[in-house]
This record gives C-alpha cells, sequence and structure tokens, in this order.
C-alpha cells in the first residue's frame, strides 16, 4: 500500500480521491487549508484509523507549509511514494483584464503552478528512494486548448501542463512516473455557476477518483502520462 500526499482534499475532486484511496487501504496525509474542515467528516483521523490517515495544514501559496507538511509525513509514514495534486483555483481574468485584476493572475500563478512545483521539489528525495513513484496532477482541459476567453486559468494549466512533462522527464529514470488528468466540466463547486450544461452529464468528481485509483495498481512500463477526460464533444483536440 501506498503513502500518499493529497492537496486541496478537503472538498471536490481532492476529497473523492481521499475517499477511494483511503477505501482501498493506502496511508493518506492530506494537506488542507483548514484542518477544521476535516473534522467529523470520513476522512476525520480521529473517526478513522489515525495510522493511516493524517491531516496537516497546507497553503500552497506558502512554501514554509509545504516542507513543514512532507517532513511531518514522511516523520509519520516513514516514506513517501506518492503525490497526488488537487489544489488549485479559478478566476475568469480576460486577455483584456482590468487593472486591479493583477492580484487575480498573479494569485492563479501561486496555486496552480508554483504550489504544485514546489511540493514536488520538496517531496522529491522521498519519491526518488521509490522504485514506482507516482506523481497525479490535475490539470484541466484548460491546459490542453484555450476556450473562450478564460486567459489567465488557461495560462496557469498551459503551464501546469509544461511542469508535468518536466517532472515526467527528470523522475523517469528514478521510477517516477507522472500522469496529467486533464477533465473538462467536473460537477463541483468550480461548475456551480454553469447552468447551459446539466450537472448529471458533467465529470464527477468519483470519476476522478476511480481513475486515480486504478492508476496507482499499473506496473511503471503501463502509467499514462495523460489522461483527456470531456464531457462535451470537442473536435479541436
Amino acid at each position: 500500500m501506498r503513502k500518499i500526499l493529497i492537496s486541496g482534499a478537503s472538498r471536490g475532486i481532492g476529497k473523492a480521491i481521499a475517499l477511494k484511496l483511503l477505501k482501498d487501504g493506502h496511508s493518506l496525509s492530506l494537506g488542507v487549508r483548514k484542518k477544521e474542515s476535516i473534522l467529523n467528516t470520513p476522512l476525520d483521523p480521529k473517526l478513522n484509523n489515525p495510522e493511516r490517515i493524517m491531516v496537516h495544514n497546507y497553503n500552497a501559496t506558502d512554501h514554509k507549509s509545504s516542507n513543514s507538511w512532507v517532513e511531518s509525513t514522511f516523520k509519520t509514514f516513514k516514506k513517501i511514494d506518492t503525490i497526488i495534486h488537487c489544489a488549485g483555483i479559478f478566476k475568469r481574468t480576460n486577455l483584456i483584464f482590468d487593472n486591479n485584476e493583477i492580484g487575480d493572475i498573479e494569485d492563479l500563478w501561486k496555486v496552480n503552478v508554483m504550489g504544485p512545483w514546489i511540493l514536488t521539489k520538496d517531496a522529491w528525495k522521498y519519491l526518488s528512494k521509490s522504485n514506482s513513484a507516482r506523481i497525479i496532477v490535475l490539470v484541466s482541459m484548460s491546459g490542453k486548448r484555450s476556450k473562450g476567453n478564460l486567459a489567465s486559468y488557461s495560462m496557469s494549466k498551459f503551464a501546469l501542463m509544461s511542469l508535468c512533462q518536466t517532472m515526467r522527464n527528470e523522475g523517469w529514470e528514478k521510477g517516477i512516473r507522472v500522469t496529467a488528468i486533464c477533465p473538462g466540466w467536473v460537477n463541483t463547486d468550480m461548475a456551480k455557476e454553469i447552468n447551459y450544461f446539466p450537472k448529471k452529464d458533467m465529470i464527477q468528481a468519483k470519476d476522478i477518483a476511480n481513475i486515480c485509483s486504478n492508476l496507482l495498481d499499473l506496473p511503471n512500463r503501463s502509467v499514462p502520462f495523460e489522461i483527456a477526460l470531456n464531457c462535451q464533444l470537442e473536435t479541436t483536440i
């Protein structure tokens, strides 16, 4: 069974993945901005097996919290062989943005790109000790094509996809396998304002959780780098 870091595990996709992998028998270290968001939920260590689940404060914009989380996890589990990056934010910043939206663009860069980068860097020495480490990154279809006018969000996701490719290159000889999951609309809070497409026809968080579960069972020779998921037909990808 694996020793897994999961960022953004308090809700949405991250929470669904954590619940599925806990059921599978893995040991989980959950990085969340507010530890109280886990209290009295199925992911609360006090209500579960504290030897298999831990919760740590993690803020993707706080570099110190990343290192603290990694070191605390290694001290507890004595091993880290998997990271699942789910923490991310969404902003509707257009190409021709207002001057007061500069902060939104900077936040997208810090959380969606630098957050996964720094967390991976901090855990790299532990991942490298395993011959079959995994890094799974929730990217987005917006990291494969720019659709509409979401300039800043797509920019951050294209950069994240590039980062995934470099992780793959750097980790290959060490047995580290990277998978970028690129979903379209997922039925989470991020899509709650989407009214033109039925929620039941969107990708469900549990679908992605099942994919992650399957990825962790695959041997190094068969781990896909990219998984594109879409609930709408697109002919340009």
